[in-house]
């Protein structure tokens, strides 16, 4: 995959491929995933991969296939993006919401948002939250386009100076 962007032609959302079956691998790609995006892009250190990584754990320790789902887009076999609900009683959480830069603008980040909130309304799940950070604004934007609000801001420099943390909570 490469830490450098390299959009070689146009990709249609059609190319890629979405499951939700979980494989061995998954959750340690889209944790190194995290780490070099984030680190490319917003100059997050390591201890930010590490927090993933631990997140992933955490997850699959306690994963209940009829309240919790990750999906895994794939193009020719490679992943490409993820999205995760995790139910906590009538509340779900949002996390690993990523893509390759590669793919970005072609819908698919629409899409996978789209089938975690489906999944969430037919889960009957009264809300979702989720935590993101300022510079996500693309994200930010389509939260709060789905009607999510920011309920919550703190100041986390764990990851890297002077970033603002943000909580978004949408009821359904």
């Amino acid at each position: 995959m490469g830490k450098d962007y390299i959009k070689t032609k146009s990709i249609g959302p059609e190319e890629i491929t979405i499951r939700h079956n979980l494989k061995p691998g998954d959750t340690g790609y889209i944790s190194y995933m995290h780490g070099w995006i984030y680190n490319k892009e917003y100059n997050f250190g390591l201890v930010f991969e590490a927090y993933v990584a631990h997140s992933f754990y955490e997850f699959l320790l306690g994963y209940n296939i009829e309240t919790d789902r990750l999906w895994v887009a794939e193009h020719n076999g490679e992943i490409v993006g993820s999205i995760a609900i995790i139910g906590h009683g009538d509340i779900a959480q949002l996390r690993w919401f990523i893509l390759h830069p590669d793919y970005r603008g072609i819908g698919l980040g629409r899409k996978l948002f789209n089938e975690a909130m489906d999944f969430c309304r037919s889960k009957n799940y009264k809300s979702i939250y989720l935590y993101t950070t300022y510079q996500l604004e693309r994200a930010i934007a389509m939260y709060k386009k789905a009607g999510f609000v920011k309920v919550e801001e703190t100041e986390n420099n764990t990851w890297t100076e002077g970033l603002i943390e943000l909580k978004f909570e949408v009821k359904l």
